[in-house]
């Protein structure tokens, strides 16, 4: 599912417009976007946990050359689904 496909799923559930439903979800990506970007992360309860984690910087390999090369550490952003959203 793409960004319009979820608007119009959104909008078809909640029973409102498309462009409604596209302005709550631009302001909840937006929302999460600057929260994780200030290391904190979010809960919902239900639904699962927006956080951010460290990864170690490394050794790795360049496919095409076989150069070994230093990725550096860097935050990635992690998501960890709640007991209600398991398949």
């Amino acid at each position: 599912m793409n960004k319009t496909q979820l608007v119009e799923a959104v909008a078809s559930k909640a029973g409102s417009t498309q462009k409604d439903a596209k302005a709550v979800l631009d302001a909840l990506f937006s929302v999460v976007g600057e929260t994780v970007a200030k290391s904190e992360s979010i809960v919902i309860t239900g639904f699962g946990t927006f956080g951010v984690s460290e990864r170690a910087a490394r050794t790795g390999h360049n496919p095409r050359t076989k150069e070994t090369i230093e990725i550096p550490a860097k935050k990635v952003v992690k998501f960890k689904p709640g007991k209600d959203l398991s398949l």
